[in-house]
């Protein structure tokens, strides 16, 4: 989440700035045969987004002939860090992760640069202050996401005097989607007080999450106008926690996703989501690409972004059809 992927690779050839320091596998150079293997650390399995990500990546290696040792971290630091320290180990040419949280990267990365394994972020980001420490950043435009979710809001009760009530369901605490999105949110309804939100709480990513914190939110704040979910499945976890409730989704609460999967658009094709932000998570033919110009010591990008849009109903039922994930 790849539709445009021939435009991506494109604009990956054009934006040729190195990102860090170190060439190639371990000790710089590719292996005798010319076989990548790749490291790579997942998140999880927390929702149909990760799910479609982590195939998009297996079929991308397979299809470029990459060796791929795969690792589900089931959403905790400590298991990637494991998990980098093993394909240390094993000397693998390049590692891959999506980060968990975006903090507390630094040692393990910088054990893979003595090493002289080249490092690809994937989907999120680090907070590193030593961009060094890895070659490339591909991924989504958080903040932005979380800015077109405001605009679209915003214009949507342009013709309201009244205060709109405003309930947020984060992803997980700490992680570069939730921090961007809800920041690039913040800063769009920043400006104009009649939108207020009255409680933010993290759904971890996940819908039996999101329905759970929902149920909460209903149930201390009755006044509830509109629902920003970080992710569909919350979203779709809090629709259930709103028809609980007696209340019908996308009418006495307007609803706001991102990501964009199947299930998320269905919702949205029927009425009970109102808006959807895109954000792909077919991102493995780009990794691969990154992945053989690193080992190979070529230039990249420092940040590849993906490019996405986002959906009304009426773009939802369009769509579907054709939908990958």
């Amino acid at each position: 989440m790849l539709k445009r992927i021939s435009a991506l690779f494109l604009a990956g050839a054009v934006a040729m700035t190195m990102a860090g320091c170190g060439s190639g596998g371990p000790g710089g150079s590719a292996p005798g045969d010319g076989k990548i293997t790749m490291g790579f650390s997942q998140v999880g399995a927390e929702s149909g987004w990760r799910t479609a990500n982590t195939k998009s990546v297996q079929e991308a290696a397979e299809n470029a002939g990459v060796t791929l040792k795969f690792s589900d971290a089931q959403q905790k630091q400590e298991n990637q860090i494991k998990a980098i320290r093993s394909y240390i180990q094993q000397k693998v040419d390049v590692i891959a992760f999506s980060p968990v949280v975006e903090s507390g990267w630094d040692t393990v990365l910088k054990e893979a640069g003595t090493a002289g394994i080249p490092v690809i972020l994937t989907d999120r980001a680090v907070d590193s202050a030593d961009t060094t420490l890895y070659r490339t950043f591909l991924g989504s435009d958080f903040i932005e996401e979380g800015r077109k979710a405001g605009k679209w809001l915003v214009e949507e009760f342009k013709d309201s005097k009244d205060s709109v009530n405003i309930v947020e369901l984060q992803g997980t605490t700490g992680s570069a989607p939730a921090n961007d999105r809800k920041a690039g949110f913040a800063e769009v309804i920043g400006a104009d007080p009649r939108f207020k939100v009255i409680a933010s709480q993290t759904g971890d990513f996940t819908r039996a999450k999101g329905k759970e914190v929902m149920e909460a939110f209903l149930k201390s704040n009755p006044d509830i106008d509109v629902l920003y979910a970080h992710n569909d499945d919350m979203g779709l976890g809090a629709i259930e926690a709103i028809e609980g409730a007696g209340k019908v989704p996308g009418k006495d609460i307007k609803i706001i996703t991102i990501d964009a999967v199947k299930d998320g658009m269905q919702a949205l094709a029927d009425g009970k989501i109102n808006y959807i932000v895109e954000c792909s998570p077919l991102l493995g033919p780009q990794l691969m690409d990154l992945a053989a110009k690193v080992v190979k010591g070529e230039s990249v990008p420092a940040r590849v972004v993906t490019e996405e849009t986002t959906f009304t109903q009426e773009q939802a039922k369009e769509a579907l059809p054709s939908r990958q994930y």
